[in-house]
Formats: structure tokens, sequence, C-alpha cells
């Protein structure tokens, strides 16, 4: 652990408990982003399903259609 990190455990000992939560709170976060599995929610998911199936539809833009949309956004 470097020594920034270090004193600031020591000051968060004194901190009132519901700080203390809410960095528990980040710290979890933070580990579960960068060390976690992700876990889809339903919402996700179904997005998911729907481009497989547009993938197997080959509903796919053209060239010229993605051209289209970032020109549209360039200018």
């Amino acid at each position: 652990m470097n020594k920034a990190l270090e004193t600031l455990m020591e000051r968060v000992a004194a901190w009132p408990e519901e700080a203390q939560a809410e960095l528990l709170e980040s710290v979890l976060a933070i580990e579960k982003k960068h060390f976690g599995v992700y876990r889809l929610s339903e919402e996700e998911r179904a997005a998911v399903r729907r481009g497989l199936e547009e993938m197997r539809q080959q509903k796919f833009a053209t060239e010229d259609e993605v051209a289209a949309v970032f020109n549209r956004y360039r200018s």
C-alpha cells in the first residue's frame, strides 16, 4: 500500500460511521469494476439477444449508411 493510502486509512478510522459506510460502498464499487464479473441486467440481456437476432437475420447497416451517420454528426 502506498503512503498516501496508508495515511488516508488512518484518518478514516476517525470518520463518522456513516462516512465510513459511504467509503466502503465506493471502494466495493471500484473493486467490482476492476476485478469483478459484470452481470447484465435483464434489459441489457434483452438488448444483446435482439442484437444477436438481428445479426442472424443479417440486418447490417451498409457502409454508406454508417458513413452518413458519422457525417451527420461531424458537420
